[in-house]
């Protein structure tokens, strides 16, 4: 009896191990280098593209709508329509930011960037210091 469980212990713990050890790939696969793995997607990664590429981030001066002035803003914060007309939109593929859903926008508010809900006018993400 004792000999059968100490023979069930060692095949429980040996057989697991052995199975993980195979894949389907073949030998000497890394799969550190699987790229089409979800988590290698490189939007959002704009600090380290804006410090690769310094001269895209260089906007220019901002020119807010006419009476208002720059002032920060939070998540939440809820702008007015004239913030976030077409000609403050950011383009996420040039300056690496995350997709935006159909109903919302990279906006330029001064040097930073907002995306915005353009049903709503609120604020869902804010990037400090965005542009030099």
């Amino acid at each position: 009896m004792r000999t059968a469980i100490i023979a069930g212990l060692l095949a429980a713990t040996i057989v697991p191990t052995v199975a993980q050890a195979q894949d389907h790939r073949g030998p000497g696969y890394d799969r550190r280098h699987d790229w089409r793995d979800g988590r290698h997607d490189n939007r959002g990664d704009w600090r380290d593209y804006r410090h690769r590429n310094p001269d895209i981030y260089r906007g220019g001066r901002w020119d807010g709508p006419r009476g208002y002035r720059w002032r920060p803003v939070n998540v939440g914060y809820r702008f007015d329509r004239q913030f976030y007309d077409r000609r403050y939109w950011v383009d996420p593929y040039r300056y690496h930011l995350r997709p935006v859903l159909g109903w919302q926008r990279w906006v330029r508010y001064g040097n930073d960037v907002v995306l915005i809900d353009v049903r709503s006018g609120r604020v869902l993400e804010v990037n400090n210091g965005f542009f030099y």
